[in-house]
């Protein structure tokens, strides 16, 4: 039976981004991903692929947990 719990992806790439000075075309670049693309994943509007998820956090040095989360 599915859950009726409202879930939502959060994400810090705005945060992890900014304190490295990168702008969303450095990150962009460093991804593999058009700059808009980071502009609509750091907005909430486009859930990443796994792909996507995992080249960020490779990016950024961290785990996908750390970039990425649910809230409900």
């Amino acid at each position: 039976m599915p859950i009726a719990v409202a879930e939502t992806l959060r994400n810090a790439i705005r945060a992890a981004r900014e304190a490295r000075g990168w702008t969303q075309a450095d990150l962009a670049e460093r991804v593999g991903v058009s700059r808009k693309t980071v502009n609509t994943v750091e907005n909430g509007v486009f859930v990443p692929s796994t792909v996507i998820a995992l080249k960020m956090a490779r990016a950024f040095d961290v785990a996908v947990e750390d970039l990425f989360s649910l809230e409900d």
